[in-house]
């Protein structure tokens, strides 16, 4: 199956700014970029879709990604649909940056160019701002779109309003500086995309050749936000802030309506693999086939074999009942400080004794280390907790 032919059946395009593309994409050999905002210290679920695995899927077809670490777009933030973006400091865009490129990195194995529209945004000055480029944007046709007209009920600072012009720079000058011919992003990025394509014709002529392309959001079967646990929580790809068990938990509790979906947007099986978990769905869905296959490849390819193993293991040592003997402790409370609980169930003699647990990296809570001794356990449903490799006792409220 071409490329193009693959991310169709998986449900990977959105849209295409021309059917040109599609050749294109078959072909291989374009540079295209993904920009990515560092809004937090690691990159979340949804990320995952078109940072990563979009990325991967066009790389390992011969194209060329870069990869832009807002520098300079994350000051501004991309506009939401409902509320101002609050501001974040230059000191922890900068931190951000850091550790996304070393996860970006890691995830694609070095393979990959990422810049930073810092090195071009914050060496401009507010009169060549206006000059060089804002005198190519008209008003009328910034506020047609979406990304804009979404907020202009509520009301749009200029701040906000600007973002579209300086994403569309962004694509200038990768088209400029590497010759980078396509921008790929989420659907909710027509408008910046177009833009960006708009501001390189008006500078370079019609006969460039740039393109966009747009992935689907993916969303659960009520179109609530994908990635978010039950608390609201975001499933990050770091393992410290989200656990690689939390993370399987996730994704073996996917709905039946939708496992198939996730399995062709998220995971690199192939059509034959994901139409014989369909067939297995349909024909003995007790099994929970898909649900595991996808638990298991997602949790895999971000954080490694050995992860996904024993992620699994203890996934299916919970579910079986292999612990139903452990001892049960009813603590009495919907939550409670780690120290207090190693003490209640006698793991640790003294707070201090527990806190020494805790930071030498010996306790787990549903296989997730605890390494802050100011973590609150909470208990809306049963929790396993272990000592080393053979210490277990379930906690329930």
């Amino acid at each position: 199956m071409k490329l193009y032919d693959d991310l169709k059946w998986r449900g990977l395009i959105n849209d295409i700014t021309s059917p040109e593309l599609i050749d294109k994409l078959n072909e291989g050999g374009m540079t295209f970029y993904v920009g990515v905002d560092p809004t937090g210290d690691s990159l979340h679920i949804g990320h995952f879709l078109t940072v990563i695995a979009t990325v991967k899927r066009l790389k390992d077809a011969g194209h060329n990604p870069i990869i832009i670490a807002g520098g300079g777009t994350g000051l501004i933030g991309d506009p939401k649909p409902n509320i101002e973006r609050p501001m974040i400091t230059k000191e922890a865009v900068n931190h951000n940056i850091e550790c996304i490129k070393k996860q970006v990195s890691s995830l694609l194995h070095d393979e990959i160019t990422i810049v930073n529209n810092a090195d071009w945004l914050l060496e401009m000055n507010a009169i060549d701002f206006l000059r060089d480029y804002g005198k190519h944007f008209n008003i009328n046709y910034m506020i047609n779109k979406d990304t804009v007209k979404r907020r202009l009920d509520i009301g749009i600072t200029y701040t906000e309003f600007s973002y579209m012009i300086l994403q569309s720079i962004d694509f200038l000058k990768l088209y400029e500086n590497y010759n980078c011919t396509m921008q790929i992003g989420g659907q909710d990025q027509w408008g910046n995309i177009t833009s960006g394509l708009e501001l390189i014709r008006k500078i370079h002529g019609d006969k460039v050749k740039c393109y966009g392309l747009t992935v689907p959001l993916v969303t659960k079967s009520d179109g609530s936000k994908f990635g978010k646990t039950e608390k609201g929580e975001s499933l990050w790809l770091d393992k410290e802030k989200t656990s690689p068990y939390q993370m399987y938990q996730y994704f073996i509790n996917s709905e039946d309506v939708m496992v198939i979906d996730y399995l062709k947007k998220l995971t690199f099986l192939t059509k034959e693999e994901i139409e014989t978990l369909e067939k297995s769905l349909k024909e003995e869905p007790d099994k929970r086939l898909a649900q595991k296959a996808l638990a298991y490849n997602v949790v895999k390819f971000l954080h490694g074999e050995e992860e996904a193993e024993n992620a699994k293991k203890t996934s299916e040592d919970i579910f079986s009942g292999k612990y139903s003997n452990m001892p049960t402790i009813n603590i009495g409370k919907e939550k409670i400080n780690i120290l207090e609980l190693l003490v209640e169930t006698n793991i640790a003699t003294s707070k201090s004794e527990a806190k020494r647990l805790v930071v030498q990296g010996g306790i787990k809570i549903n296989d997730e280390k605890i390494l802050d001794e100011n973590y609150d356990v909470v208990l809306d449903k049963e929790a396993i907790l272990q000592k080393g490799k053979k210490t277990f006792i379930k906690i329930e409220e």
